[in-house]
């Protein structure tokens, strides 16, 4: 299971959901990553998403509603 945030204009995370390893090349970073957002884009889901590690392993800490996103990292909106 890989999860995404989708990030809006102003770099803030509107949403976050979960992708089955079959729909983004087995779920690990980078691969995972561009085959989650074409399979997102197929499903209707259009936007700016950004692969985001629910154990944190990645990109600063998991992304939450209302996180940054800074281009590298989430950054927790208490944090700013």
């Amino acid at each position: 299971m890989a999860h995404f945030a989708l990030v809006d204009d102003t770099n803030t995370v509107r949403e976050v959901i979960a992708v089955g390893n079959d729909d983004c090349a087995g779920g690990d970073l980078p691969e995972s990553e561009p085959a989650g957002q074409a399979f997102l884009a197929s499903c209707g889901l259009h936007g700016h998403w950004v692969q985001t590690s629910y154990h944190a392993n990645f990109r600063g800490k998991y992304a939450g509603i209302g996180d940054t996103w800074d281009g590298t990292n989430f950054v927790s909106k208490e944090t700013e």
